[in-house]
Order: C-alpha cells, then structure tokens, then sequence
C-alpha cells in the first residue's frame, strides 16, 4: 500500500481533527467515498463535529428518524457486513438511539445483528404497536441464519446417533413416508406432467414406531440479562429438535421462576418472545422443575445453558445435579452458546460441577451438532472438552 493511501486510511480512523498533523506528510484529501465514510463515522465517533453528526446534538434532542435511516443507508453501503454490525453497536451505545431502534423505516434498514437482537428482546414490552411486525421481521431473519447455519449438521448428527432404522428398505404402503418421500422428491417435479416423478419412495421401519424409544432432550436456559445470545441459539436448536421424531424436546426458561416453553417449539420465534430477559436467578428450581420430566434416565440428555449466577440454593443446585447424573442421565452445562468473546460465569461452582464429572464448557454454535452426537451415543464427553480447549474455543 502506497504511503499516500495509509495517511488516509488513518485520516479516516482518527478523524477531522488529525488531518492537520496529516497534512504536512502529504496528500489528506479524500474521494467521495471516502469522505462519505468520513461522515457517517464521524456521526457516531467524533463528540465534537460540527457537522451535526448524532453525538454532537444539544439541548437534549436526539437525531430525526429521517436522519437516521439515510445514515444506516450510508454505512450499509460504505462498509463491509462485519463493521456494519460493530458501527450499528455502537451507534446504539454512544448516540442514545435505543429509541430509535423501535422506528419501523429504521428496523427495515438494520442489518441483522445478534446484540440488537438480544436488546430488542429485552426490551419488547416497550415495543410500540407500530413496529412490532418490523421487530418480529428482524428477528425472524437472525433466526433464518441460524437454521441455516444448524438446522442440517443437528439432523444429521441426531440421525446418525439414534435413528439409523427410521427410514426401512422393505416398501410397504402402510409404512410409506409420505411427508418425506414428498419433500426429499420435490426436485423430481415434472412441470409437463404437473406430477412429482419420486425417484426414491421413505419407508417407515415399523421398530421406530414405539414412540417410547424416543430421547427425552431438555434445555433448562437461564434467561438473565447476560444470557441474549445463548437464549436465541437455544430456542432455534430446541425448535430444531423438536421437529425430529425420534426425540423428544423439552425447552425450560428461568430466572426466579421457571416457565415451560415447550407448547411453542413449533415457531422458533414464538419461542423468542415466550421469554423475558433480566431478573434474577434461581437455578436449582429450574432444575428441579426438569427432574420431573424424565421418564428414562439412560435416555434423557439434560442441558444447562446459565452463567452459574446462583441466587438460590448453591448446594440445592449441585445435589440435584448430583442425583440427575446418578440416576444416569447424560447432564451437560454450557456456560455459553455464542458467537462472541469468552462467556462471563462463576468459575467456583462451574469447578463444582466439573469435579463431579459433569462436562462444563462454553461452546460455539457450530460445534453443538458434535456434543449433540457424542452425548447421544454415550461418548465421553471430557474428551470433547479437552478437544475445545485445545482448539481454543
């Protein structure tokens, strides 16, 4: 890069007021692009722009809808998907637009976002009528990317841990799939014919009918105010689960009381809005409340997704986790299901929980389809932690 490219690209970093110290080791002007960019971040970065950029307003009035939403048009524009989300952030946090964020024209233009996500949920019992369907709109498209991201890989690992005989080679009418063949054979339509021409014809194996083989998965999630991103990929999982008939999919949020969300699992953003972020934490009831739903122990996988925060009972809690992992079911605590930084959690009692031979570890979305398996099949699931950490997930 060229000496005179560098000295803009730190003009544009540091602002309107370095370009004088620019100035005298060469060339500071910028291209129209480049001083359309400069606008934009100077709108949220520089307090003291007289450009009317938001930080600078006075008098206690904040920047019109209108202002906004050209803005957000701007930086979608200028920047690259991944700075649009750290600027969009930011402009949130710096420039007191929370309230703007509820304006319909302006939830149209932001660009789908997990934090945002995570405050629009905090913060739905302030939505104004007005913007519900946009919010429910943005959501729905955080939830769109996850699916894509998981929804294959989940199905895949379950298939490949349990139900391996679903689908019999022997046809017979009555055990046709008809969901299936259907689905699996849309790319076979014969537009000339206006027919579906299956190449392949799902069978049901008559064994996987005894509905009570199935596994019992339960999802106890912690809704706390730290936990925004856990809760969205823990509701689209759940959903994910709960769409596969060889399990069955329990989702139970808590804070200091506990609320079974599992009537809701058919609309993963239903779900979303079932919970409540904030408040406090009374982890050892949640838990309690779920040994209720088990049914068979060596069949049942129960996952803790909390940052540990106990506000009741430290000993209720691990005895209870004691006495689940006894009577044989697979218990796992995820610290965390995020995207981002390391979780924040209390590293005493997740030492606790650890030292009784309950796997507790933070894990990236991408990686849930493998624990999914693993624990399935009965692995070890100390193996796939020690795997974690070495990666440095």
């Amino acid at each position: 890069m060229e000496l005179e490219d560098r000295i803009k690209r730190w003009r544009l970093i540091l602002g309107e007021e370095s370009e004088a110290g620019f100035s005298a080791m060469g060339d500071t002007s910028l291209s129209g692009e480049q001083d359309l960019m400069d606008q934009a971040l100077a709108a949220i970065y520089d307090n003291t722009s007289s450009g009317g950029g938001f930080g600078a307003r006075g008098a206690g009035k904040g920047p019109s809808a209108p202002v906004v939403s050209k803005w957000l048009g701007d930086v979608r524009l200028l920047f690259d998907k991944e700075l649009v989300s750290i600027i969009q952030a930011d402009a949130m946090e710096r420039c007191g637009l929370k309230q703007l964020m509820f304006e319909p024209e302006l939830l149209e233009k932001l660009e789908p976002d997990l934090n945002l996500a995570s405050m629009m949920l905090t913060l739905k019992d302030q939505i104004p009528k007005r913007s519900k369907e946009q919010v429910r709109s943005f959501i729905e498209r955080i939830v769109e990317e996850i699916n894509r991201l998981l929804a294959d890989d989940i199905r895949r690992a379950v298939t490949a841990a349990v139900d391996r005989r679903r689908h019999s080679p022997i046809p017979s009418a009555a055990a046709l799939d008809y969901k299936e063949t259907i689905r699996r054979n849309l790319k076979n339509y014969n537009p000339d014919l206006k027919k579906l021409v299956p190449e392949r014809f799902y069978f049901y194996d008559r064994t996987s009918k005894n509905m009570s083989n199935r596994y019992t998965v339960i999802l106890d999630v912690d809704q706390s105010g730290s936990m925004g991103e856990s809760v969205i990929y823990s509701s689209v999982i759940s959903c994910i689960l709960a769409s596969l008939r060889s399990l069955k999919t329990h989702i139970i949020a808590f804070d200091t009381n506990v609320v079974d969300l599992t009537e809701k699992c058919d609309d993963p953003v239903d779900l979303l809005f079932g919970f409540q972020l904030g408040g406090g934490t009374d982890i050892e009831k949640s838990v309690a409340y779920c040994q209720q739903l088990i049914d068979t122990p060596k069949k049942t996988l129960f996952f803790l997704i909390s940052d540990l925060m106990e506000g009741g009972s430290r000993a209720g809690l691990l005895r209870r986790l004691g006495e689940m992992k006894d009577s044989g079911v697979s218990v796992i605590c995820l610290l965390a299901i995020a995207d981002g930084g390391r979780p924040y959690y209390d590293e005493q009692i997740a030492g606790r929980i650890a030292s009784m031979g309950i796997p507790c570890f933070a894990c990236n979305p991408q990686k849930v389809p493998q624990l999914l398996e693993r624990a399935l099949k009965g692995q070890d699931l100390n193996v796939f932690q020690k795997d974690l950490e070495r990666a440095g997930k």
